[in-house]
Parts: C-alpha cells; sequence; structure tokens
C-alpha cells in the first residue's frame, strides 16, 4: 500500500522521491510535489480548499501539464461530502472530463451510495469517503472487494491511525491518505513506516506490497551467457582398440 502525504519536511519529501510515499496534492495546498514522487489530486472538496468548479479544473489541468499524467495515480471529482446523491450529480459530468487528461478518474463512494448505484463504468478508482463509521464497515468492504473484482484500484481517505491503516490494507486498498505528516512530521514519519511494514507483512489476503504502483527503477541490463562447459557423458563410452580413454579410465 501507498501513503499519500502532504510534502512536509525534507524528509517526508526524500521519502516521496524514493518512492516510500506518494504525494497528495490539493487546489489549496501550493506545495511542489517532489522530484519523482507519484502524486495524486484531491479537489479540496472536505474541508475550505475548494476553490469552484472552473477553478478547480483549471488547477487540475495545470497540475497535470507540470508533473505529467504518468506519475499522478489518479484525481477525484467533485463531490458532497457525507452526501451520496449530491456526489452522484456532481461528480458524473466531470469524471469523462479527467480521463481525456489521461489520468485515472476516482469516485468518491459516500454513506448510502450503494442503494443509489455506482457508475462503475465512469471511474477508475474508487475512493472511499463518507463517514468514519461507513467508510470502516461492512457496506464499504463490499464495495471495494467489489471494485477489485470489477479490476479497479480502492482508495481510502482520512486514514490517520494505524487500526484505520489495517482496515484500508484488509480492503485491499493500494492507496490510502490522511494528515498524520502534517503535524510533528519528523516525530511522526518513522511511526507511520513502521505501520506500513506492519500492514505490508500482515498474514490478510489483501494487504500486502503487490497494492504499491510498480516502482520505476531502470531496467536490468542482460547478462552474458554463461560458457557451456563440457561435462562427462552419462554412459561409458566405448573405446576401440589401441584408443586412449576419453574421460578417465573406461
Amino acid at each position: 500500500m501507498l501513503y499519500l502525504a502532504t510534502p512536509s519536511g525534507p524528509d517526508v519529501r526524500a521519502a516521496m522521491s524514493a518512492g516510500h510515499l506518494g504525494c497528495m496534492t490539493t487546489p489549496a495546498q501550493g506545495n511542489r510535489v517532489p522530484d519523482g514522487a507519484w502524486y495524486a489530486a484531491d479537489n479540496g472538496k472536505f474541508g475550505k480548499g475548494w476553490p469552484g468548479a472552473d477553478r478547480w479544473f483549471d488547477w487540475l489541468e495545470r497540475t497535470v501539464h507540470r508533473y505529467g499524467p504518468d506519475r499522478c495515480l489518479w484525481a477525484v471529482a467533485p463531490d458532497v461530502p457525507f452526501d451520496a446523491a449530491g456526489t452522484l450529480a456532481e461528480s458524473l459530468p466531470w469524471l469523462p472530463r479527467i480521463r481525456a487528461l489521461g489520468v485515472p478518474a476516482a469516485f468518491a463512494a459516500q454513506d448510502g451510495c450503494d442503494q443509489l448505484g455506482l457508475p462503475w463504468d465512469r471511474f477508475d478508482v474508487l475512493f472511499i469517503a463518507g463517514s468514519t463509521e461507513w467508510k470502516t464497515g461492512p457496506v464499504a468492504e463490499r464495495l471495494a472487494r467489489e471494485a477489485k473484482a470489477r479490476g479497479k484500484q480502492v482508495h481510502m481517505g482520512r486514514v490517520n491511525s494505524r487500526r484505520r491503516l489495517g482496515i484500508a490494507g484488509w480492503f485491499g486498498c493500494e492507496t490510502a491518505d490522511g494528515t498524520i505528516l502534517a503535524f510533528g512530521p519528523n516525530q511522526n514519519l518513522p511511526k507511520l513506516m513502521s505501520w506500513l511494514g506492519e500492514i505490508g507483512h500482515a498474514p490478510s489476503l489483501c494487504a500486502t506490497d503487490q497494492h504499491m504502483p510498480a516502482p520505476r527503477r531502470p531496467a536490468p541490463r542482460p547478462r552474458p551467457a554463461p560458457a557451456v562447459r563440457a561435462t562427462p557423458h552419462p554412459e561409458p563410452i566405448p573405446v576401440l582398440p589401441g584408443q586412449a580413454p576419453l574421460w578417465g579410465t573406461p
């Protein structure tokens, strides 16, 4: 699992550049994505960072152009926090426009969205949002597993504890985000990395490192083929009269 955070401090930025963490960016954040880091684009709806639909999409276009679509894990469409019907109405027009930028489109699942139906064919990443009780409950788990079965990725938001990280891992989330590194990054970075190590090696069906995006490493250089060595024949080779044996004593 890849944890997405704000690039708070040099150690966190170095961990992002090394691929150990991902960068969550928002319209109001203003931080530069660290060199070589994976990033995801939140919309700022949860909180006070929403600039309005048109300005949000302008920001998203600039962000993708600046950092490249290949490094973008996903961009979440505008939603209405804790309101499934409002989220569905607001997200649907933007999902194809996000895809048109060449990046995966994420849809924010809210409490009760299962009763309305999810537009599965219109998004690429299921973003588990909603209330704390709902997002850690059986309905969210079922939707996460259905998303996996449909070949989509899963993200969980507001993950700031070892317990919540374990739930995200059990659900099969490829990514999770939170604000734990925004406060006391020097103290919380080692704690978070320890949690990720524990989750990555937990004996569950889903919580494994296979959900982390493939690291960008140089292609290995081809090794020269080993020299062929002559080996003794498994059966004794007949020796003609007057001929010396080929391998040892016949």
